[in-house]
C-alpha cells in the first residue's frame, strides 16, 4: 500500500479489509444455521428407522449427533461473535485514527477461546432450538414404547 494513501473509512483497503470481515461473519452465522438443519435432518432419519423398526431404546441414539451439533454449533456462534469483537475493535481504530496497515491485513478472531464457547453454549439461538430437539426425541421414543414394534401389528 502506498505511503500517501490515508487508512480513513473511504480507502480501498479498509473498504476491502471490512467487507471481508462481512464475508466472514456471514459464514460463521451460515454454518451455524446449516448445524441446525442437519441436526434435523439426521435426528428425524433416525427416529424414522427407529419406528420402522419398532425398537423405542435405539431412539435415544438421535441424541449422539444432536449433542455434536449442539457443541459444533455453539463453536461456529462462538467464532462469529469473536469476528464481529474483531471488526468492531478495526473500526473503534478507524474511529480513533489509530488504524496502521499491519490492521487491514490482518483477520484474526478476537477473544476466541474455551470460555467463549462455553458462554454460546448458554446462548438463546442454542437453548430455544435443541432442548426442543431434546423433547422431540424423548417423545418419539415414548410414543415408539407404547406403540410397540410394527412387526407386531402384522398377522
Amino acid at each position: 500500500m502506498a505511503d500517501n494513501q490515508p487508512l480513513n473509512e473511504n480507502s480501498p483497503a479498509v473498504q476491502a479489509h471490512l467487507t471481508m470481515m462481512q464475508g466472514v461473519i456471514g459464514r460463521m452465522a451460515e454454518n451455524s444455521r446449516s448445524c441446525k438443519v442437519w441436526c434435523v435432518t439426521l435426528v428425524a432419519a433416525v427416529l424414522v428407522l427407529v419406528a420402522r423398526t419398532g425398537e423405542p431404546q435405539h431412539a435415544l441414539i438421535a441424541l449422539v449427533p444432536m449433542l455434536l451439533f449442539l457443541f459444533l454449533d455453539s463453536y461456529y456462534l462462538a467464532l462469529e461473535r469473536a469476528f464481529i469483537r474483531s471488526q468492531n475493535a478495526f473500526v473503534a481504530k478507524l474511529h480513533r485514527n489509530e488504524l496502521e496497515p499491519d490492521d487491514v491485513y490482518r483477520v484474526v478472531p478476537t477473544g476466541m477461546g474455551v470460555q467463549l464457547v462455553g458462554r454460546c453454549l448458554g446462548s438463546v439461538s442454542i437453548w430455544l432450538f435443541y432442548p426442543l430437539v431434546i423433547v422431540t426425541v424423548v417423545l418419539a421414543w415414548q410414543l415408539i414404547l407404547t406403540a410397540g414394534s410394527p412387526a407386531e401389528a402384522l398377522p
